[in-house]
């Protein structure tokens, strides 16, 4: 096996010698560019920035992902204007067919894939591939598994995760190609580390000597756990005897941890915020055989992110010049306000956006829970702010879509409300262009890291949030940002969440909106802050670094 590439996949520059050891890293989702429909949220997005980082400082790295037809879903209003689900087939012609074929075996069937190569010098990542059983040899089952990312589906969930690590890992065995690290961003691609001890000759130790895991989230639903005979069924375990299985995860019961086992099977994990790591320790630490686990603290390509005018302008510390981009990409973002609802918002109106994955634990509504003193608050002409709510809820989260609905429900009643579908890459950069105040609910504890942020203090928003996950790494409280008192995480969900919404209320009542408008020299200079202080430590180029000196070495 070789540690170099075939020539027509190979890295574009000459490796800087820093980062020469070769590292294959798998993802179940990649948000790469808005036209690259492949991606659901806040994991698609680190890992986008963390490849274009890669290429910027000329890393030994290829990114493995999976080609998803129909992409996550497509969001759209239905004639109610309640939000709608559409699967939709996705066409990437700049992707090429590598001509590469194999077969991986899915419920004791042979099932083939094929691979599509993304050129990095297409949108300036590490060379990356995408695998795909959407082929005619196969029946339609097996067509479909690459179809929507994250199917509802179990038994379509866990063949989804065998192609990314079972078919990515021999993948690499086709393309003759044996990197240094195998990097799982997430348990998704574990399979594959079956298929790697028995290439490695039965030896758990050589495994772990290659293998290192990044764990995203302390939600039970992002650490999933299946029936140990299910997977079996299933082949999950690479033709390995049930008792050999057993002998190297340390499962001896009936449910298998993915979480669990990528920490037994690894060298080394991180968790993707300083507070992460330490709730990851604390989570794992029972448990026997589990790998140290440090952090990395996630992190957004600048170069990607970064609106070049409002940079120019940070730079040359002329601020008039950041408050007139800044009103200019306001209006932007409000003409897409005024196409999807009609309303035209003002630019001079001090502009609050709640935009990212809807979820439970990150309470997109908080702020609408007190309807009295949220009326107050939309109805004051004296201070008036404008509102916008922006996010794809998982397909099948019928609480997070009626969420969702409820809020474009209650904005009927307010003009300077909005709730906008379509939350992507562009719509993203766009609200973080025009947002003043970006707001960031989750339970304390719960959001392992919280990127968008980072992104939207990159474009002068200033962030607004509980103090959990990236925040607790970057906010100097009323400097550069407002970080609402922390509560007792132990309390009832109820009580943390009115603690929380009182806390947040009285900042925006009391602290936020009367500096915006009665001391805009102050405001001006927490824009500033903010903007000053989020760089170079939330760019991903040092997190793209700290994996090769933390995890890779």
């Amino acid at each position: 096996m070789s540690s170099t590439l075939p020539t027509q996949f190979k890295h574009p520059y000459a490796f800087n010698k820093k980062y020469k050891k070769s590292v294959a890293y798998f993802s179940m989702e990649f948000a790469i560019d808005q036209c690259l429909k492949i991606y659901s949220g806040g994991l698609g997005f680190l890992a986008g920035s963390h490849m274009r980082s890669a290429y910027d400082l000329k890393q030994n790295v290829i990114g493995i992902g999976v080609l998803w037809k129909q992409g996550y879903y497509d969001q759209y209003r239905k004639e109610d204007r309640m939000m709608g689900v559409m699967f939709q087939e996705k066409i990437f012609h700049f992707l090429e067919d590598t001509g590469i074929r194999f077969t991986i075996e899915i419920s004791n069937h042979p099932v083939l894939v094929k691979a599509m190569f993304l050129n990095p010098e297409t949108f300036g990542t590490a060379p990356m591939f995408f695998l795909s059983t959407d082929l005619p040899e196969n029946d339609y089952l097996a067509q479909s598994t690459t179809f929507r990312l994250y199917d509802s589906d179990p038994n379509a969930k866990v063949a989804q995760c065998m192609v990314l690590g079972l078919g990515g890992a021999k993948l690499l065995d086709v393309l003759d190609y044996t990197p240094d690290r195998y990097h799982f961003n997430e348990a998704h691609a574990l399979s594959g580390a079956f298929y790697l001890y028995k290439k490695f000759g039965h030896n758990l130790d050589k495994l772990k000597e290659k293998l290192v895991f990044t764990t995203h989230t302390p939600e039970e639903a992002g650490n999933e756990k299946h029936d140990i005979n299910f997977l079996y069924n299933l082949s999950f375990f690479c033709g390995l005897p049930m008792a050999e299985v057993r002998a190297i995860s340390g499962i001896h019961d009936s449910i298998f941890n993915h979480t669990l086992v990528g920490l037994r099977f690894s060298e080394k994990a991180n968790g993707v915020s300083k507070l992460h790591g330490e709730v990851s320790r604390m989570m794992w630490e029972g448990y026997e055989g589990v790998c140290p686990i440090t952090h990395i603290t996630n992190a957004q390509n600048k170069k990607f992110w970064a609106d070049p005018f409002l940079e120019e302008y940070r730079v040359a510390n002329d601020m008039p010049g950041i408050v007139k981009r800044k009103t200019r990409l306001k209006q932007k973002l409000f003409d897409v306000v005024a196409d999807q609802t009609g309303k035209l918002f003002n630019p001079q109106l001090l502009t609050i956006v709640w935009a990212r994955r809807f979820a439970e634990y990150k309470r997109p509504d908080l702020i609408a829970r007190d309807l009295v003193r949220f009326k107050r608050l939309m109805e004051n002409t004296n201070m008036p702010i404008q509102l916008i709510f922006a996010g794809k809820p998982y397909p099948m989260d019928y609480g997070a879509i009626n969420t969702f609905n409820s809020l474009a429900y209650l904005s009927r009643s307010f003009s300077n409300m909005a709730v906008l579908t379509g939350y992507e890459l562009k719509l993203s950069r766009q609200l973080k262009e025009g947002a003043d105040v970006w707001l960031n609910t989750p339970r304390v504890t719960r959001e392992a890291s919280g990127t968008s942020g980072m992104s939207a203090a990159m474009n002068g928003a200033v962030n607004v949030s509980t103090n959990d996950g990236w925040i607790c790494e970057f906010y100097n409280n009323g400097i550069n940002s407002f970080v609402l008192p922390t509560v007792d995480y132990q309390l009832p969900t109820y009580e943390q969440d009115a603690l929380d919404l009182e806390n947040l209320l009285n900042v925006l009542e009391n602290e936020i909106i009367p500096t915006y408008y009665l001391n805009r020299e102050k405001w001006n200079s927490i824009v500033s802050a903010s903007l000053n202080s989020v760089s170079p430590f939330f760019d991903s180029s040092r997190m793209a670094d700290e994996y090769y000196e933390k995890m890779y070495k």
